[in-house]
């Protein structure tokens, strides 16, 4: 697969996550209008849709239609995108810019922020156990336990915990790799979990693709890293130095610019060893990973 037929690729997922999104959240009157508006704002202004596109690609290496996948996709979408409304309050990380436009926070009001984040958390529980993503029964209720899991105190919010804690000023570099597994690696890695039971994957496929996934992980958070000392606010669509101004310890300070990006290549060769297996079927996965090093947003 060469780099313009990832991006194709990256593309028409995105564009097909943004569809269904809004059909889930369509106009309504009121005060449910507004949240639902919010919602929106929050969830239908871009971003690259790597989760999705992760779990898509993952369930393609089975065969999976791409309707079931793209539904598990969406829910996957719905549970980041209620984080980065709620990681943006005043309370949290306390930003005004979120992919080049005022955070949910910003444009309507802190509570309508924590009601449209709660809103996306909770409805995408109800598109996974849709028999729509999946006829079988247990591989929904799989589906929803793996994301509960993903998103809970073992996995994403456990690690937002970790990172507004005074702790996470003095984190070594061990400390570090678990608060991103936790925080950023652990949706990311369900995104193949997740490809991997649509398609009633065996258990070695399934690690495999996990394994892969938490690397990726790791090394998508020491690049967000870099952004953050090296990229503008114009780039990221969000404050640069935010980490920075925060006295945060992160895979730059401990690991220096360059070592930083030689840890996010030995992660990518390691990630690239862990779809062997899959042979080129596995090709889009691969480029993930090239796309991931070299983005600058």
């Amino acid at each position: 697969m060469t780099e313009a037929e990832l991006k194709k690729a990256l593309a028409e997922v995105a564009g097909a996550v943004e569809t269904m999104l809004a059909e889930l959240m369509p106009d309504a009157a009121g005060p449910i209008g507004r949240l639902r508006a919010a919602m929106r704002h929050g969830s239908l202004n871009g971003g690259k849709r790597l989760r999705p596109f992760l779990l898509v690609g993952s369930a393609d290496l089975f065969g999976v239609p791409r309707e079931r996948s793209l539904r598990a996709g969406v829910a996957l979408e719905m549970v980041h995108c209620y984080s980065l409304v709620h990681d943006d309050l005043p309370a949290m990380d306390d930003s005004d810019l979120r992919r080049g436009q005022p955070t949910v926070h910003k444009a309507y009001d802190d509570a309508t922020a924590v009601l449209a984040g709660d809103a996306l958390l909770t409805e995408a529980f109800g598109v996974l156990a849709d028999p729509a993503t999946h006829p079988d029964p247990a591989v929904r209720c799989r589906l929803v336990a793996g994301l509960a899991r993903a998103a809970g105190s073992e996995g994403m919010v456990g690690g937002q915990a970790i990172d507004l804690s005074a702790e996470r000023h003095g984190l070594d570099l061990a400390g570090i790799e678990r608060l991103q597994a936790l925080k950023t690696g652990a949706l990311i890695a369900y995104a193949c979990e997740a490809g991997a039971l649509l398609g009633e994957a065996s258990p070695e496929q399934t690690a495999a693709l996990v394994d892969y996934a938490r690397l990726l992980g790791l090394a998508f958070q020491i690049v967000d890293d870099l952004l953050d000392v090296e990229g503008t606010t114009e780039e990221l669509g969000k404050p640069a130095q935010q980490d920075a101004d925060l006295g945060k310890a992160t895979f730059v300070v401990h690991l220096g610019v360059d070592g930083a990006r030689r840890r996010a290549a030995e992660l990518a060769d390691k990630a690239r060893c862990r779809l062997d297996s899959f042979g080129e079927n596995a090709d889009a996965l691969r480029r993930t990973i090239d796309f991931v090093l070299a983005r600058r947003s």
